[in-house]
C-alpha cells in the first residue's frame, strides 16, 4: 500500500499545483499577463536582448570602439579587415591574438596589398588603458574594452578610403542611426494621435478635412517627398540642427497611416458606454480622447511604435545614402553607406558594406520584437 500512498501524494500535489497556477493566472494583473506570454515568444526574447546590445554599445561607443571616430591611421588606406586567431602554428591554441600587418605597392594595379607579418604573434588585451577621454562627453575616463600589444592596429571590419577604423565608426554611427528611429516615431506618434483622435471624435467637417491632407500625403511618393523636403534643410547647418531637421521631416511623413487608424478605432468606440458616462460627468472632449479613448487601445499604439521605429531607421539610412541626410563629418550608417555607391569600390572592398549588415539586424529585430508585443497584447486570446 506504501506505493499507492505515494502515487496519491504525487497526484495531490500535482493538483495543488495547478489549482494555484489557475488561481495565480485568475489574480494577474493585465501586466502580468502580457509579461508571461511575452516570455513565451523566444524569437521576440532574442530581438529585444540584440537591440540592448546594439543601444548599450552605441551609447557607450567611446569605451566599446578601439579609436576615436575621426582618427586616421595613414598606413592603412582601405586596408582589409584584421583576423582574429585563436590557433598559432608554434604553440597551438592560446588566447585570441592578431599578426601585424605590412603594406606593398602593387605595380601593376598601383594599389596598396596587405599583408601578414607571422614573425611575431600580438596577444589582444580587454580594458586596456588609454589617452584620457570623456565617457558620455562628461565622465573622465581612460579605459577602452579591447587592444593589442605594442599598439598594434586592429581593424575588424578594416579601413575607409581615408584610412579610418570602420568598426570604430560603425558603432559610432549607431548613436544617430538607432536613435533617430525613436525622436520620429514620438513625433509622428503625438501628430497621428492628435489628428486621428480630432478626426474620428468630432467627425464632420473637421474629419473631412483632415482626412482629405491623410489621403493627399499617402498618395505622394515616399522618396520624391523626402528629397523635396531634404533639399529644404540649409547645408550649412550642423550635426545637432541636421539631425532634428531629419527627425522633423521622417515625422511629416510617418504620421499619416497611425491617424487613419486611431479615426477608425474612436469612430468605434465615441459611443461606447464608458465614454457617454465620461461626457456625462462633465469631461471635456479632449480629456475623453487622452484618457478614455486612447488608452482603450494602448496594446495596439505600443505594437505600432515599436513596427514603426525600423521605418524610421530605413528612411534615415536612404536619405544620407542619396546625400539627402546626414553629411559628414557626421556619421551614421547612411553616411558610412555613401562609399558604396560605386560598385567597383564594392568589388575591390566588400568590407564597406558592412554597416548593411547592421541595418538589416535591427529592422529584422525590431520586427520579431513588434510581432512578440502583438501576439501578447491579448493574453486572453489563443
Amino acid at each position: 500500500m506504501s506505493w499507492f500512498k505515494k502515487l496519491f501524494s504525487k497526484n495531490k500535489d500535482k493538483n495543488n499545483k495547478k489549482v494555484k497556477k489557475e488561481e495565480e493566472f485568475y489574480y494577474a494583473s493585465q501586466r502580468q499577463l502580457i509579461w508571461w506570454r511575452f516570455k513565451k515568444h523566444k524569437l521576440a526574447i532574442i530581438g529585444m536582448v540584440v537591440l540592448a546590445i546594439l543601444y548599450f554599445v552605441s551609447i557607450f561607443a567611446s569605451f566599446f570602439s578601439p579609436y576615436g571616430v575621426r582618427e586616421r591611421h595613414r598606413e592603412f588606406i582601405s586596408a582589409p579587415p584584421t583576423s582574429i586567431r585563436f590557433i598559432s602554428e608554434e604553440n597551438g591554441l592560446r588566447t585570441p591574438f592578431v599578426y601585424k600587418m605590412t603594406r606593398e605597392m602593387d605595380t601593376d594595379t598601383f594599389q596598396y596589398i596587405y599583408t601578414k607579418d607571422k614573425s611575431q604573434e600580438y596577444t589582444i588585451r580587454f580594458f586596456v588603458e588609454t589617452e584620457p577621454y570623456n565617457l558620455l562627453g562628461f565622465i573622465p575616463f581612460r579605459w577602452q574594452f579591447f587592444g593589442a600589444e605594442e599598439d598594434v592596429p586592429i581593424f575588424l571590419f578594416g579601413t575607409d578610403r581615408l584610412g579610418r577604423d570602420l568598426f570604430s565608426r560603425v558603432i559610432f554611427g549607431g548613436r544617430i542611426s538607432l536613435f533617430i528611429g525613436f525622436a520620429g516615431v514620438l513625433l509622428s506618434f503625438v501628430l497621428g494621435c492628435f489628428f486621428g483622435g480630432i478626426s474620428g471624435y468630432f467627425g464632420g467637417a473637421v474629419d473631412e478635412i483632415i482626412q482629405r491632407i491623410i489621403d493627399l500625403l499617402i498618395c505622394i511618393p515616399t522618396i520624391p517627398l523626402w528629397m523635396g523636403l531634404s533639399a529644404a534643410v540649409p547645408r550649412d547647418w550642423g550635426v545637432t540642427q541636421t539631425y532634428f531637421a531629419i527627425t522633423i521631416v521622417l515625422a511629416i511623413v510617418g504620421w499619416a497611416g497611425l491617424a487613419r487608424v486611431v479615426r477608425g478605432k474612436l469612430l468605434s468606440l465615441r459611443e461606447e458606454e464608458f465614454a457617454l458616462a465620461a461626457k456625462a460627468a462633465g469631461c471635456t472632449n479632449f480629456r475623453i480622447i487622452y484618457k478614455h479613448l486612447l488608452p482603450s487601445f494602448i496594446s495596439f499604439l505600443i505594437v505600432h511604435i515599436t513596427l514603426a521605429i525600423p521605418s524610421m531607421i530605413l528612411g534615415e539610412t536612404a536619405l544620407s545614402f542619396l546625400g539627402l541626410g546626414m553629411q559628414p563629418p557626421a556619421v551614421s550608417w547612411g553616411v558610412l553607406l555613401q562609399d558604396a555607391q560605386n560598385i567597383s569600390v564594392v568589388a575591390n572592398r566588400p568590407w564597406i558594406m558592412i554597416p548593411v549588415l547592421f541595418v538589416i539586424v535591427t529592422v529584422l529585430m525590431f520586427n520579431f520584437l513588434g510581432d512578440g508585443l502583438r501576439d501578447s497584447a491579448d493574453p486572453y486570446s489563443n
